[in-house]
């Protein structure tokens, strides 16, 4: 989305206050719907379940018909409410959880799964149909402690390796399924192009090829395939590719103005979601940003005549967190603009009751119309009925309900772990220091070390994802994962976050990297590592002038500007953010036991590495040089000398140069 605390609205409306005005009166930009492709439907038409869509439409009231279009946040909202109000769907924002306790037992969301169950299908506000429980499963179901969580979307596009992600995919569905709920908000397919956008981590690359890949495989792992018996079956959840469309275009800025040509939005930002779509998708989230000037929750053009035309979308779409609030004379609960432009369900955390009652009161004066709002209330049926939520029962009468040993099994956490070696670059190794031996005395420093949290970054537990340790049942910090390898094989493991010793290692590994963050609140001016703080550095140089062996595990949501660090580790490893199961790091940096490797690096960059703190040119798009192109990682096999790079930065004199073509590598 993605959902988020309440405070954010504040954020939101700031935006809108600032460019509001502007957008209202600037001319809207044109699309033209006959460039876009038509799509084979992904699904053949179901007669039967059509009929079923408009007997249930036959027997719904006003009231009842919009409050399928409105989404609540169960912050906001209790069972009870639900017997009065009759909403068709509820969700658990970034913060959100039962009992407002982040920390609450697995068994707990799912007797609330329960209780919004049966509220929606009883008392006064009754509606003929289930409502729907949406969540924030970005990578893995990762509200739930002690559930396996994944590396983030950035580590998986370095991966290369779609079948991983398919199969993440139904890891995440199943334990999504386990507390009881029904639908997924994932998977992210911006194709990101500027690394300062503070959510860079949520996109699998800037290649669109890979998204577009990546788009079919975890489209498929979280429903399964259209055609099959396993299609949305009690095993798999509905997915929502998000934000449509070009949220990745913003010029690094969260919520930005996208100013791409109408053939760069084609080409580039709507891969993913053609072939997401054509994986059987059955719902899309709009997202926050502009296209030229217009928002995307008010572009009639692409949400109705591309998404919905061209592209014969058929399921529900729905906004993002209050993001109808940012449409000119729209408010977070009074906006029949979004509606008609093609909004299908409104995402309202906190403002629903006021946005039943004005949207009922738009509709009966008919600046909503009639076949609009029937349209919107069929592609919510839809959705329902192709995900059984008529004849599935409550919530804990489900296969896999309650089957809490699936949270975190072994088997799925040595899925997340294969994730993690795969995801890892290596960028630099002089005179072949890697792979270590594991019989060796290692100091394992930095403030990365053993941080979860730093490791695993935002969207984990909570929205910021800034839990301490013990809130990971299952999970492994690096140093612990690289304690048990090198006991295991005799050697010695030492942590200390400062780097110091009492005993001279034979070697160091530093853990160092940004601090976790979400969304806006990770945006930055430059790509320059921690440009206020040299701690890191300071570290890296003083163990390195020791000559001391110096192997550096950088840990980041973006490829950042790190010359100084380069220069000052023999090797330096791009681990991007890779999740609580950090004996994936430990099983490539060390050797096996009898001195063999048992696993190389295999992961390439799926960003260009900046060569300097601004960012790099991608494609067509103005930049710089990179330091590394996409593509770019070594093996083991690969010579790993590194020249030594400038580390103070000299702005360009002249334009940028053109942008070269996107460097392959190795694939």
């Amino acid at each position: 989305m993605n959902s988020r605390p309440a405070k954010f609205a504040g954020y939101c409306m700031s935006l809108w206050m600032a460019f509001g005005a502007v957008a209202a009166e600037a001319p809207q930009p044109v699309i033209h719907p006959q460039r876009w492709p038509e799509l084979p439907p992904a699904l053949p038409r179901d007669e039967a379940l059509e009929a079923h869509v408009e007997e249930l439409l036959a027997r719904m009231s006003p009231e009842q018909k919009v409050g399928q279009l409105i989404q609540a946040d169960i912050g906001s909202i209790t069972p009870n409410d639900l017997r009065h109000y009759p909403l068709g769907s509820i969700l658990n924002g970034g913060n959100s959880a039962p009992g407002d306790d982040k920390l609450t037992a697995p068994s707990e969301w799912l007797a609330l799964a329960d209780r919004f169950y049966e509220a929606s299908i009883g008392g006064a506000g009754a509606t003929v149909i289930p409502a729907l429980w949406g969540t924030d499963a970005v990578h893995g179901h990762n509200n739930i402690p002690g559930a396996t969580i994944f590396p983030h979307n950035i580590g998986l596009g370095a991966a290369r390796d779609p079948e991983l992600i398919r199969r993440i995919g139904e890891i995440t569905a199943l334990e999504v399924r386990v507390t009881g709920l029904d639908w997924a908000f994932s998977p992210t397919v911006a194709v990101a192009r500027d690394a300062r956008w503070g959510r860079t981590y949520e996109s699998y690359s800037e290649n669109p090829d890979v998204v577009r890949q990546y788009a079919v495989a975890m489209v498929t792992g979280l429903q399964g395939a259209p055609g099959t018996p396993q299609f949305l079956d009690a095993a798999h959840v509905l997915a929502t590719p998000k934000h449509f469309l070009g949220d990745g275009g913003t010029g690094g800025k969260d919520q930005g103005d996208n100013l791409y040509t109408e053939k760069q939005l084609l080409e580039l930002d709507s891969l993913g979601y053609q072939a997401a779509i054509l994986a059987g998708a059955q719902t899309v989230m709009a997202s926050y940003s502009s296209w030229r000037g217009q928002k995307m929750h008010g572009n009639h053009a692409l949400l109705t005549d591309v998404l919905k035309g061209r592209f014969g979308f058929e399921g529900l779409v729905i906004g993002d967190w209050n993001g109808h609030a940012q449409l000119p004379g729209c408010s977070a609960t009074r906006c029949a603009a979004a509606l008609n432009a093609g909004i299908d369900m409104f995402m309202a955390p906190d403002g629903w009751r006021e946005l039943l009652k004005n949207t009922l009161d738009q509709v009966n004066a008919g600046e909503i119309g009639a076949a609009r709002l029937d349209d919107a209330v069929r592609r919510v049926l839809r959705v329902k009925l192709r995900a059984h939520l008529d004849t599935e029962g409550r919530p804990s009468s489900r296969p896999y309900a309650g089957r809490y040993e699936l949270l975190g099994s072994a088997e799925h956490r040595a899925v997340a772990r294969q994730a993690v070696r795969e995801s890892l670059v290596l960028l630099k190794n002089a005179n072949h220091l890697l792979p270590l031996s594991p019989a060796a005395h290692v100091l394992v420093a930095g403030d990365g070390a053993d941080s979860i949290a730093k490791q695993s970054g935002g969207w984990t537990i909570d929205w910021q994802g800034t839990e301490p340790n013990q809130d990971f049942p299952h999970g492994e910090s690096i140093y612990a994962g690289i304690a048990r390898c090198v006991s295991a094989a005799g050697g010695t493991p030492n942590l200390s976050p400062a780097g110091e010793f009492s005993t001279r290692p034979d070697v160091a590994i530093v853990v160092f990297g940004e601090s976790p963050y979400a969304e806006y609140a990770g945006d930055v001016h430059t790509l320059e590592y921690s440009p206020g703080d040299k701690r890191d550095l300071a570290l890296l140089r003083r163990l390195h002038a020791l000559d001391i062996p110096v192997v550096a595990v950088f840990l980041s949501g973006r490829p950042l500007w790190v010359n100084a660090e380069l220069n000052a580790a023999d090797s330096f490893v791009a681990a991007w953010l890779p999740g609580p199961e950090g004996g994936g790091v430990a099983d490539v940096l060390f050797r096996a036991h009898d001195g063999t490797v048992q696993y190389d690096f295999r992961g390439t960059l799926p960003f260009s590495w900046p060569s300097s703190p601004r960012p790099p040119a991608v494609d067509e798009l103005p930049g710089e040089e990179p330091l590394f192109g996409v593509g770019y990682g070594l093996t083991y096999a690969d010579d790993g000398y590194l020249k030594r790079l400038p580390e103070v930065d000299v702005p360009p004199a002249l334009p940028p140069a053109p942008a070269r073509k996107r460097s392959r590598g190795r694939n």
